[in-house]
């Protein structure tokens, strides 16, 4: 009875980390398809940029000037300077910026800043709201991409959202915007190209005022981005991808600071797909909705790192499994796995990543994810809950 116990444990297992490691495969391979045939634009309503920030007086600037250009009149620009100690709201002020200053030691996060500069808003609201982050750069005619479709397809739109690397960056910082392009550019591109929808990547997002008033941004969760689009997903407006939309920012070039980084976003999307993708799916199946189940499946992938780690573990219990004779089947499911995991990041890396790393390159990244180990261990004692601004030696760009 025990040995038929552990070898469904076991199997299952292998089994849903192939199923993971073949979405991401897929993924890639939808991405190498043509673009589809774009959409005649539509009319550009009047919007609102809501900007949180929390201590950015020494970037701040920089990001609005990349965005003041591509207002229009009758636009509004909104800073919600947010727990601040340092001068973000003088800064923004004398950049032409509306400010709006809230301080509240119990409730802090992001999502609590959004909330406020939409109560804000409220009064005055535009057609269209775009969240931007304090610490990026929007290209020229990014937000007019949003606007327009967003305005014509009535959905959220999820402009492509990239990490550099700064100006010499180690191995390690270059491997994750490997990564980070994966997760970002490339994976939501193949979703995009099939007609299926994204995940939010929490800056340069787009909604029409009616669906995102009532939301629940108010939350302090580390991955509020991927929270929301969830949430909006099963409200019937799942998110669009428009990668012609382009919005960069910097990885820290501290140590510390990419390690915080690394913290948050992961421990914050390892706690979303324990707590929501097995009912998304469920709710998807039972109800036919096909957009609801492949934005689950995309969200259901967990960072690369982390799935090469359990796909290791996975073959090495299933190794052994197997050599205490009870059966192949988990090494071999997990084994496929693995192979499809590597498969996709080749893939991945031949059309979008030549540029930051070298095939050479390439073959250490096994070290990386062995450094990603501490992360996942932190898991145990205990997830990062509050915005914590990330350290940062250089601007963006």
């Amino acid at each position: 009875m025990a040995l038929a116990v552990l070898t469904v444990a076991l199997t299952l297992a292998a089994a849903v980390l192939l199923a993971a490691a073949a979405v991401l495969l897929l993924q890639v391979l939808l991405s190498f398809l043509p673009e589809r045939a774009a959409t005649p634009h539509a009319e550009r309503p009047r919007l609102a940029v809501l900007m949180p920030a929390h201590d950015e007086a020494a970037g701040i600037a920089d990001t609005l000037a990349s965005v003041r250009p591509q207002l229009q009149p009758g636009d509004r620009l909104l800073v919600v300077a947010d727990n601040c100690s340092d001068d973000t709201a003088q800064v923004a002020a004398r950049c032409g910026a509306e400010v709006a200053q809230r301080r509240d030691d119990q409730r802090r996060g992001k999502g609590y800043a959004l909330d406020f500069g939409m109560r804000r808003l409220e009064a005055d609201p535009p057609a269209l709201v775009v969240f931007v982050d304090a610490d990026c750069a929007l290209e020229p005619g990014a937000l007019d991409r949003l606007a327009r479709d967003c305005a014509r397809h009535q959905r959220p739109v999820q402009a492509l959202y990239l990490m550099q690397s700064p100006p010499d960056a180690g191995l390690k910082t270059r491997i994750a915007e490997l990564a980070w392009l994966v997760k970002n550019q490339v994976r939501p591109l193949g979703w995009h190209r099939a007609g299926l929808p994204c995940q939010l990547m929490g800056t340069g997002m787009a909604f029409p005022w009616a669906q995102i008033r009532g939301a629940p941004l108010a939350s302090g969760h580390l991955v509020e981005d991927m929270q929301l689009g969830l949430d909006l997903a099963l409200a019937g407006a799942p998110p669009r991808f428009c990668p012609g939309a382009r919005v960069t920012s910097l990885f820290p070039a501290q140590a510390q600071g990419l390690a915080s980084q690394r913290l948050r976003w992961e421990h914050g999307h390892l706690g979303v797909i324990a707590s929501r993708v097995p009912r998304l799916l469920w709710h998807a199946i039972a109800h036919g909705r096909p957009q609801l189940a492949a934005m689950a499946l995309d969200v259901g992938v967990p960072p690369l790192a982390a799935l090469a780690l359990m796909l290791l573990v996975a073959m090495l219990a299933g190794a052994l499994f197997a050599a205490l004779g009870g059966g192949a089947l988990p090494l071999a499911l997990a084994g496929l796995g693995l192979a499809a995991l590597l498969l996709a990041v080749l893939l991945a890396w031949s059309r979008h990543g030549r540029h930051i790393v070298s095939l050479g390159e390439l073959l250490g990244a096994p070290l990386y994810v062995l450094g990603k180990i501490p992360v996942y261990t932190r898991l145990f004692k205990g997830r990062q809950v509050e915005w914590v601004r990330t350290h940062r030696d250089d601007k963006p760009h």
